[in-house]
C-alpha cells in the first residue's frame, strides 16, 4: 500500500518548474488557515519570469467559500440586511491580505460594547457597507480584496441566499447551520434550500483552469459539503484536469463527525458530490498530546482514525505528514500543508506517469 510521507515522492515530478493555478474550497477556520500557507507561494508576474526549478510557485490562487452561516455577527447582518453572511469571506480576505498587521487587525476587530455594535466584527460591517453601496455582495468582496491587497481571488460558492437542511439518522430534519451544529444526532445527508442555486461563472472558470484543487480542512457538513451541493461545482471539479487533494481534519467534531474515520470523511464528500473526487488525501500522522486528547474528550471528540487501507480502496492515495500543531486547540501547520499539496500538484498527471 502506498502511504508516502509528503514531499518524498520526487521521482515523478516534471523536469521543469510548473507555475500552478490553485483553487482552495471550504469555509470556516480551516480554509483561512490553509490560505495563509498558500499565500506564501503566490508570486508576482516578475517572480514568475525568473526560473525557480523545483520550487512550488502559485501563478493564480482562488478560494471558493461556503455562505451558509446563520449565527453570530454574520447571522445578524444576514437577517437585518438580507445579505450573504460575511464572516468566512472576511477571514479569507484577511488570510490572503498583503499586510497582516494593522488592516488585518482592523478587519478582525470585534466590538465588545455599544448598542447595536456589540458582538459585530468590523470586517463584517465593512462588507455590509460595501454591499449596500454596490448592491452586489460579490463586488463588495472584490473591492475589499483590492483594499487589503490580497494575493488571490475570493468567490462565494453562490450568491444566492441559502440555508442548510440535514436529514438525521433517526429520520428527522434540522434546518439552519446553527441548529445543525447544535444537534445531538448523526447527520445522514445534507441539502441546500433552495436546492438548485448557481455558482459564480468565475468559480467554474477557476476550477476548469486549475492545476490543483484542495478541499478542506474544515467542518465536514457545514464548511465543506455545502460547496459541493451548489449546482455545477462537483461536476466542474471532476471534469477539471487538476490534481484533487482532500486535506483531512485532525480531530473529530462534536455533532458533525463524531466516530467518523478519515475514509468516512471522503465517502461523505463523494456521496454528496455524487462522484469520486480525490486523487490524494493529505493526512496527519502526529499524535496529539495527552493534554490535548483530554481536552477534546470532554466534547466526546478524538483524533481522527487514519484507516489508510480503506482510503486506498477508494482509489485515493494517502499522503502522510506531520501537520498538527497545538496552541490551545489542534491546528494544521499551514506552511507545511500548503507546501506538500503544491508538491503533489507538481507531479506528472496520472495518465503521464511511467508504469
Amino acid at each position: 500500500m502506498e502511504t508516502r510521507p509528503a514531499g518524498l515522492a520526487t521521482r515523478e515530478k516534471t523536469a521543469r518548474t510548473r507555475d500552478v493555478r490553485v483553487v482552495a474550497i471550504g469555509g470556516g477556520t480551516g480554509l483561512s488557515t490553509l490560505l495563509k500557507g498558500l499565500k506564501r507561494f503566490v508570486t508576482t508576474p516578475a517572480d514568475i519570469s525568473a526560473p525557480r526549478l523545483g520550487a512550488p510557485v502559485i501563478r493564480d490562487l482562488s478560494a471558493v467559500v461556503t455562505v451558509s452561516d446563520d449565527g453570530g455577527s454574520s447571522g445578524r447582518l444576514r437577517k437585518e440586511f438580507n445579505m450573504l453572511p460575511p464572516g468566512d469571506i472576511r477571514n479569507c480576505i484577511v488570510a490572503l491580505s498583503e499586510d497582516e498587521a494593522l488592516l488585518s487587525r482592523l478587519f478582525r476587530h470585534r466590538f465588545d460594547k455599544g448598542s447595536g455594535l456589540e458582538g459585530h466584527n468590523f470586517g463584517n460591517l465593512f462588507l455590509a457597507a460595501l454591499t449596500s453601496l454596490t448592491s452586489d455582495f460579490s463586488e463588495a468582496v472584490r473591492l475589499s480584496s483590492e483594499i487589503l491587497l490580497t494575493r488571490g481571488h475570493i468567490y462565494p460558492a453562490t450568491t444566492s441566499n441559502i440555508e442548510l437542511e440535514a436529514l438525521m439518522e433517526d429520520g428527522t430534519r434540522v434546518r439552519g447551520e446553527t441548529n445543525i451544529t447544535a444537534s445531538k444526532g448523526r447527520i445522514r445527508e445534507l441539502f441546500l434550500v433552495p436546492p438548485d442555486v448557481e455558482p459564480m461563472p468565475q468559480t467554474l472558470e477557476a476550477i476548469a483552469s486549475a492545476d490543483l484543487i484542495t478541499i478542506g480542512p474544515g467542518s465536514l457538513f457545514t464548511s465543506l459539503i455545502p460547496n459541493l451541493l451548489v449546482k455545477g461545482i462537483s461536476e466542474a471539479i471532476v471534469e477539471s484536469k487538476a490534481t484533487k487533494v482532500y486535506i483531512c481534519n485532525l480531530m473529530t467534531q462534536a455533532n458533525e463527525s463524531l466516530g467518523l474515520t478519515a475514509a468516512d470523511h471522503i465517502r461523505a464528500l463523494n456521496s454528496h458530490a455524487k462522484c469520486q473526487i480525490f486523487d490524494y488525501a493529505l493526512i496527519n500522522r502526529t499524535s496529539a498530546s495527552e493534554e490535548m486528547k483530554a481536552k477534546y474528550a470532554t466534547e466526546g471528540a478524538c483524533q481522527i482514525v487514519n484507516d489508510l487501507e480503506a482510503i486506498e480502496a477508494m482509489g485515493v492515495i494517502p499522503v502522510l505528514g506531520d501537520y498538527m500543531e497545538e496552541a490551545g486547540v489542534a491546528r494544521h501547520n499551514f506552511t507545511r500543508a500548503a507546501h506538500d499539496v503544491l508538491e503533489l500538484a507538481m507531479e506528472l498527471p496520472r495518465e503521464a506517469r511511467p508504469l
